[in-house]
């Protein structure tokens, strides 16, 4: 298919959705939720707005924003001092009203900031006092906000659906306390955090498309494509339903579910579509299959019934991919949406891509990287915004061509990378770094022999736990609270026990505090049970979109405390988070509870970037925000008893590898004969004890190589260089400090660096030789500790970044100090 028919299909698909069943973002007022189907559907009760409609509402609600962004810095003020507490001391007036209202409205701009309030009777300057001190950019932010509520106001009270109306009610409450408060817009509550559901509905309709039709030509496969493209952009432009117009056609569970994911559609996808204060999701990005399936049947029909409404308008090669392949494509699809056993909802959902996309990709890549890129042409199906076969060149550049670092690689780069990965291998695979099997029984036999029963060595914190648990003394469930499916009585029994064992042992926290969390569906709590009831507990809450979880509450009851349920639980914890592929928890920790944690690997020093945690967790005073980061090789219930063992191993092989040198030599009698000197390896047995004589110069000449060769050097330091910005501590050196922010900074440091400087003379081949580097890289982190005290953040992240960076030298035998 030519890229002419590509971009027609997809044009039509983004009419289509338009036409069919789309509501107006920033015009609810014209198009109520309850009007449900569209054009062609039988609930039709409100005529949809054309596509240029649609266009112009939204582009006249930008205008209007930009408008009041243009307005005097007075008149803006007085348009917020309407949202905005009153500052005068003791006085509860949440916004300014005029003292005399007209019998027109008074405009904003003509008010004066001497004019009293109605309400409290404080001037209007009262009201904007704290307003002042505020940027340009943080005003024009929450007069964003206040052209957003005003919009949701209108549309509030023209909509005729009671459901919809209660969550414009709730959006227009969130705004004019984010306004009041001057923080930003975040939805918090049962409604929880996007995504909903995996695999989502892109990735399977891409699922789909490889599964069904990978088989086919590239034209016709690129049909499909299309099709499908097509589809998922109706979808989220689609106006949903409501609850109340779908209550005939859904039994009690599923009319529960999509009453769930209508909100959450309208407050996500729908509603942020025009009020840009809010976070906007696409819809097919952020649901899944209990949507789709909810929905499909009228989509269906909508789409096919507009199809035909409008075929004599359609030109020939629309007309044909249209009322030909879609209805096909359709059908084909219904079945994968409703079938229990299909492979497009599989989360691991593996298929070959296509042959053409096989081969345009190999003509684009090296041959190193081919089979790489077959599996990341596979799985980019993660939004079927992009087209396999239109798009191949971005799979075989940008994806496959680029580094971590965002730079295109080099052959030399592909050749170093490679020659190192070798390298590790033979070390790796070298028998005399490690043990042989035959070695590790022998030892083990040994050591179970050699047991001493009458003082028996200390066990674990956590081995009477562990054995309660395999006796079935103890069990572990992690149980929590839902709003989309039913809770068990059994469940609702721990949750009130958990809710007893967190408000006795933490009897500083408010109960109601505790029950909000323990009850809410958001959170989780791993339950340690005996006797059948809980004895402890962890309540945690997790953010799987930013890869971390938040330990809430950790406690076990008095009579349980000392004898490592806490450790277990812990343990288990980590486990189970590992298969979800949560690889870091933070906790803010108490003075009490310091300790406890860093016994189960948390650290002050935290290694997640700000920007990854700041704004999902609250901060809470008098409490240290704690890290751990999980290592995914690791059983961590089995941690300590493996290494245990390993320590027993390694004793044991130290002390047979002792017997085997501890041997009695004969003596050197050279040095009577005159001799002055001899070399090392000649002393009998010094081979023995594991020497090796090249080991310094092989370092050396490698610097020497590095040395010599500019070009094998520029590709070294580059790839050291990307290295340190991509690590988590690098973020406070990339780039200049701003003499702005930090007036002060240029005052004491003379001879300032960073990494962005760095990699500027780098590309001027300055380091023409390590040293200079070297001597570049250790400025920037003598700087930084000289103008930060050591409790500072900055300071920190000076002090790992150069242990990172030392060791990464060393190991590349560029560091002789």
């Amino acid at each position: 298919m030519s890229s002419e028919a590509n971009g027609s299909a997809s044009t039509q698909g983004g009419d289509m959705a338009s036409k069919a069943n789309m509501r107006a973002p920033g015009q609810l007022a014209a198009a109520s939720a309850s009007s449900g189907a569209a054009v062609g559907g039988a609930a039709a009760t409100t005529p949809q707005p054309e596509p240029s409609s649609r266009q112009s509402n939204l582009q006249r609600i930008q205008q209007r924003k930009q408008q009041v962004y243009s307005w005097q810095h007075n008149k803006k003020l007085l348009k917020l001092a309407i949202y905005s507490a009153c500052q005068a001391a003791d006085c509860r007036c949440s916004g300014w009203k005029t003292a005399a209202p007209p019998e027109k409205p008074a405009r904003a701009d003509v008010a004066s900031f001497t004019d009293p309030c109605r309400i409290c009777t404080h001037s209007l300057k009262d009201h904007v006092s704290h307003l002042e001190p505020l940027t340009e950019d943080e005003i024009n932010r929450l007069l964003g906000m206040v052209v957003d509520v005003e919009n949701i106001y209108m549309s509030m009270h023209r909509e005729d659906d009671v459901e919809t109306r209660r969550i414009y009610n709730f959006l227009y409450k969130l705004l004019r306390k984010c306004i009041f408060t001057k923080a930003k817009p975040v939805v918090t509550g049962p409604l929880e955090q996007p995504p909903f559901e995996k695999p989502n509905i892109a990735k399977a309709i891409t699922n789909f498309v490889l599964y069904k039709f990978g088989h086919l030509a590239q034209q016709e496969f690129q049909t499909m494509y299309d099709l499908a493209k097509m589809f998922v952009h109706c979808l989220n432009h689609w106006n949903f339903e409501t609850p109340s117009a779908r209550q005939q056609v859904l039994t009690q569970v599923e009319r529960d579910a999509y009453h769930i994911n209508y909100a959450r559609w309208l407050v996500f996808c729908h509603v942020p579509a025009f009020c840009d204060s809010l976070s906007h999701y696409e819809t097919t990005l952020v649901f899944g299959r209990k949507l789709l399936a909810a929905v499909f049947q009228s989509v269906r029909r909508q789409l096919l019934d507009k199809c035909q409404s409008e075929r004599d308008r359609m030109p020939p090669e629309k007309r044909v991919l249209i009322l030909t392949h879609f209805p096909r494509f359709l059908s084909m699809l219904e079945e994968e949406i409703y079938s229990a056993n299909s492979p497009i909802w599989d989360p691991d959902f593996k298929q070959a891509p296509p042959a053409h996309l096989v081969a345009a990709v190999e003509g684009k890549v090296p041959a190193a990287r081919r089979a790489d890129a077959e599996n990341k042409a596979t799985a980019a199906g993660g939004a079927v915004g992009e087209r396999p076969g239109a798009h191949g060149n971005t799979i075989g550049k940008k994806r496959l061509r680029e580094g971590a670092s965002g730079e295109k690689s080099t052959g030399d780069e592909v050749a170093a990378s490679t020659k190192g990965t070798e390298s590790k291998k033979r070390r790796m695979a070298d028998p005399a770094e490690d043990f042989s099997e035959e070695t590790v029984a022998e030892i083990i036999a040994s050591i179970n022999e050699a047991k001493n029963v009458l003082f028996p060595e200390i066990e674990p914190r956590d081995a009477v736990p562990k054995l309660e648990e395999a006796r079935g003394l103890i069990k572990l469930h992690v149980v929590g609270n839902s709003l989309t499916q039913r809770v068990s009585q059994q469940t609702m029994l721990y949750l009130l026990g958990l809710q007893n064992v967190f408000s006795k042992q933490l009897p500083k926290m408010p109960k109601e505090y505790i029950s909000r969390f323990v009850f809410d569906p958001k959170h989780k709590t791993l339950a340690l049970i005996k006797e059948g009831r809980p004895i402890g507990g962890i309540c945690f809450r997790t953010f799987p979109t930013q890869g971390f979880i938040e330990i809430v509450f950790c406690a076990v009851t008095v009579q349980q405390q000392v004898q490592g349920y806490g450790t277990h639980l812990m343990n288990h914890l980590k486990d189970y988070h590992i298969r979800k592929g949560i690889l870091h928890f933070l906790t803010f920790a108490d003075s009490c509870a310091i300790g406890y944690f860093k016994k189960q690997g948390f650290s002050m020093d935290i290694k997640l970037p700000k920007t990854v945690y700041q704004g999902y967790i609250k901060n809470y005073k008098k409490a240290t925000l704690m890290h751990c980061e999980l290592n995914p090789k690791i059983v961590y219930t089995e941690f300590s008893a493996v290494v245990r063992k390993q320590k027993e191993i390694v004793k044991k092989r130290i002390e047979m590898r002792q017997h085997e040198v501890q041997k009695v030599r004969p003596g050197l009698t050279c040095f009577r004969d005159g001799v002055r000197g001899i070399p090392i390896e000649s002393i009998p047995g010094i081979r023995d004890t594991g020497w090796r004589p090249a080991a310094r110069n092989t370092r050396v000449s490698r610097i020497t190589e590095e040395y010599n060769d500019p070009e094998k050097l520029f590709t070294t330091l580059k790839n050291v260089l990307n290295t340190i910005k991509n690590h988590s501590a690098a973020w406070p050196f990339l780039e200049p400090v701003n003499k702005n922010v930090v007036p002060d900074y240029y005052d004491h440091i003379k001879y300032p660096m960073d990494l962005k400087t760095m990699g500027e003379r780098l590309k001027a081949r300055y380091y023409i030789t390590r040293r200079l580097f070297i001597a570049d890289m250790t400025r920037i982190f003598n700087n930084c500790r000289h103008y930060n005290g050591p409790d500072n953040e900055y300071h920190r992240c000076a002090d790992t970044l150069e242990k990172y960076f030392q060791t990464h030298m060393k190991e590349l035998g560029l560091w002789d100090k």
